[in-house]
Order: C-alpha cells, then structure tokens, then sequence
C-alpha cells in the first residue's frame, strides 16, 4: 500500500494543494490572475459600448495573463488550491461570460432564442471544460488537452470581432456566427485531443525551414495580424476533430 495507503495521485495533489491553504496568498500569481479577471470585465464593458475591436485585444491580454500565473506559479514553486480555484474563477469570466456577452452584442441578438442561447451554451460548455480540467489536471497525459481548451474558444471569438467588429453584420454573417458558438461550446466538452504545447521545447535545434516560417509569421502579424490570429486560431480549433483522420491515415501509411 505505501505510506500515501493506496491513494490516487490526483488524491494526493488535492491534499498537498488543501495542505497549503493557510500558508496565504502568493501575491505575483494572484496579480496576475487578478489581471486576466480585469481583462474578462474590460472586455464585457467595451462590449456593452459596441467597441468590439478594443472587447477582442482585452480577451488577448488576459489568455498572456492566463498563461503566465500558471508559469510564474509552477516556477516559484508557490501553486495553492486558492490560486487553482481563483484562476478557474476568473477563467469563466474572462474566457466565458465575456466572449459569449460579445457575441451576443455583435451578432446573436438580432437573430432570435435560439441564436442567443448559444451564447449560454458556450458559457455553461467553458465552466464544465474547466471543471474537468481541474479534476483531472496531474493525472492525464501533459501533453495534450482533452476538449478545446476555453482560452482557445475565447481566442477564436476574439480574433473573429478583430476581423469583422468594426463591420456591419450581413444576417447570413450573423447567421454563421451563430452555428460557430454551438460547435466551439460543443468542442470544449468533447473528447478531442488538443496538443497542448507544454513540451515545446524552443531550445532545441529546429530545420532551416522552420526560422523561414516564423519570419513570415512575423511579416503577416506586422501587415495583417487580424488575419494571422484568425487563421492559427481556427486551425487549432479544427485540429482536435481532423486528428484522429490524420493519425488514422499516417498509420496506413506506415
């Protein structure tokens, strides 16, 4: 049995976390999450002024925010369960209430019930994507997400009102918003598998080929960042159901 008798390691995490709750709050971490919180809520009032383009950057400020709480934390070696639940909180609102409240705004209320509950739905499918994740965060392969990962489906909404915020709505546009909110809210409670790149190892040697493309990269975020944004964002976004064909048809290859 061991000296932990026989508990999961999932069991033993959530007691090491419970362990350090009276230890207080880590202040960098919690700054930063505070951050990514105050982007969601800038987000929904620059959305509730229909300033979707200065909405959008808000929510990309806040997944940098959301992404470097979690580094600075495992870094400093000061993760707390109050620090995983404050970041899960804030997560739904930045990366929840506020991307769906935009889409509301910008497209879904003109067309009806049914188009705007699909803005609930991808609020309700982000607060169960999280709650997974947190269950079975330290368990499950690193490697790679189960479900689109909610900053990702904040990001699609983001880069879409970068390209088309400033726009008036055709109702065939408006229309296509609407079917998009259902399969990214549906997406994140799937079982796809996203890579996560928490491997990514920028140390090692890469081709020659590899330098050529991120300096193209770069020459399209400097001419059309809206574009380059929406593009990688959807592709990550269609790379969770187009795995297993591409992982099927490398195997017959093989």
């Amino acid at each position: 049995m061991g000296v932990d008798g026989g508990r999961s390691p999932r069991r033993r995490r959530w007691q090491e976390l419970r362990e350090q709750r009276r230890r207080g709050i880590y202040l960098l971490p919690s700054l930063l999450t505070t951050g990514n919180l105050f982007c969601g809520f800038y987000a929904i009032i620059r959305a509730a002024e229909s300033r979707y383009t200065e909405a959008a950057v808000a929510i990309f400020v806040a997944m940098v925010m959301d992404m470097l709480d979690g580094k600075v934390a495992r870094l400093t070696k000061t993760t707390t369960q109050f620090g995983v639940e404050f970041d899960s909180l804030a997560d739904v609102v930045s990366f929840g209430v506020a991307p769906a409240f935009m889409l509301y705004m910008f497209a879904l209320a003109r067309l009806g019930r049914v188009a705007w509950l699909g803005a609930f739905l991808f609020v309700a499918c982000g607060a169960l994507r999280l709650a997974r994740f947190n269950v079975y965060s330290g368990v499950s392969d690193r490697r790679y997400f189960v479900g689109l990962p909610i900053p990702a489906a904040a990001g699609i909404v983001a880069a879409v009102m970068l390209l088309l915020g400033n726009d008036e709505l055709e109702r065939w546009q408006a229309a296509a918003i609407a079917v998009g909110t259902y399969l990214v809210g549906i997406l994140m409670v799937t079982t796809f598998r996203y890579y996560s790149f928490k491997e990514l190892d920028f140390a090692r040697r890469r081709p020659t080929g590899m330098l050529l493309f991120v300096v193209l990269a770069i020459l399209i975020v400097a001419t059309h960042p809206q574009w380059l944004l929406f593009l990688l964002l959807s592709a990550y976004v269609l790379s969770g159901p187009t795995r297993p064909l591409w992982a099927r048809r490398r195997k017959e290859r093989s």
